[in-house]
C-alpha cells in the first residue's frame, strides 16, 4: 500500500511498481483513491502482485509493506499492515486542513513517531523529501522513496531504472534516476 498527500507522486510511484511487477511476469491489480488530492487531501494506492491476484484491494491487517510519503498519512493508514509488516515512511510532514486552520491541535512529530512505533514493529524512516530538496526538486520525493523500497522488493535494480525511463517525462528522467540512486543509499543505512 502507498499513501500520501495530493501532489506527492503517489500515483506515479504505484504505476512504476505495477510496471515492475508486470514486466517480471506477475499478475498485478491496482486501485487508487484520489479523494481531495488537488486540495492536499489523502491519496492511497493499493498494489497487489503475485502469480495470480484476484482483487486489487488490500484487506486491513494484510499489507506486507506500506510506503508513506508523509508521517500523518503513515499513522492514518498503519492499520492496513499485517503483524510484522514493514512501514517505510518519510519523516516529512504536511498538516491537514483542520490543523492548518487551527481547528485541531497539531500533534508533535515525536508523538506521531511514538504512536507509529506502538502500532508497527518494522519501521524504516527515510528523509525522502529532504533528499529531494537537496537534489533541487521536491517533486522527486516519490522516486527517492522508490529507491528506498527497492531494497525490499525482489526486482533487479536495472528494472527500476528502465521503468523510470519508460514512465517519467523525458525531461526529468535523469533527475529521477539520480533520486532513485539516492533512495537506494538511504535504504542501506
Amino acid at each position: 500500500m502507498v499513501c500520501g498527500v495530493g501532489g506527492q507522486g503517489v500515483i506515479l510511484f504505484s504505476e512504476i511498481v505495477a510496471d515492475l511487477a508486470m514486466t517480471a511476469g506477475l499478475d498485478v491489480k491496482k486501485s487508487e483513491v484520489h479523494g481531495m488530492a488537488q486540495r492536499g487531501g489523502s491519496v492511497t494506492s493499493h498494489i497487489r502482485f503475485a502469480p495470480k491476484v484476484y482483487s486489487p484491494l488490500i484487506e486491513e491487517g494484510t499489507a506486507d509493506v506500506m510506503v508513506a510519503f508523509e508521517m500523518l498519512e503513515a499513522l492514518r493508514f498503519a492499520y492496513f499492515l499485517r503483524p510484522n509488516g514493514r512501514l517505510i515512511y518519510d519523516t516529512h510532514r504536511i498538516d491537514p486542513l483542520p490543523v492548518s486552520i487551527g481547528a485541531v491541535e497539531r500533534p508533535t512529530d515525536a508523538s506521531i513517531e511514538e504512536r507509529l512505533a506502538a502500532r508497527v514493529t518494522n519501521l524504516i524512516r527515510v528523509p525522502a523529501f529532504a533528499t529531494a530538496l537537496k537534489l533541487g526538486n521536491s517533486r522527486v520525493q516519490n522516486t527517492v522513496m522508490l529507491g528506498a523500497i527497492s531494497c525490499l522488493l525482489d526486482f533487479p535494480e536495472d528494472a527500476y531504472r528502465q521503468a523510470i525511463t519508460r514512465l517519467v517525462k523525458p525531461k526529468v528522467v535523469e533527475l529521477n534516476l539520480k533520486a532513485f540512486s539516492e533512495g537506494r543509499v538511504l535504504c542501506k543505512l
